[in-house]
């Protein structure tokens, strides 16, 4: 992943209602959902949702599938993935043994 796709990732991200949708579709993976369930869920008019779908899916965090008059959209897991994957590919120095979580008497 470059430094600009995880830029436009992480800011697609850093708004609460596009990342109230994200994490419905991450919920409702592989299968995705349709705006209208999305909307229904999160308590959005579909102006507002249409708005933060089109960012989410600049960012290709989001993908769409046409189903007949119906648009489902999914979680593009593999995005945020490699977003993780770059946010944490030099932790603890190359070194991932130490970056694991303490017990608690540690």
């Amino acid at each position: 992943m470059k430094n600009t796709n995880a830029v436009a990732a992480l800011a697609a991200l850093a708004q609460e209602s596009r990342l109230a949708v994200f994490r419905l579709l991450v919920r409702n993976a592989p299968e995705g959902l349709t705006p209208g369930v999305i909307g229904e869920q999160l308590e959005l008019p579909a102006p507002t949702l249409s708005f933060h779908l089109k960012a989410l899916a600049q960012a290709g965090l989001v993908t769409t599938v046409q189903e007949g008059r119906y648009v489902r959209y999914r979680a593009e897991i593999a995005t945020i993935n490699a977003l993780i994957a770059f946010l944490t590919e030099d932790c603890c120095g190359g070194d991932p043994a130490r970056c694991a979580p303490k017990g608690k008497n540690s």
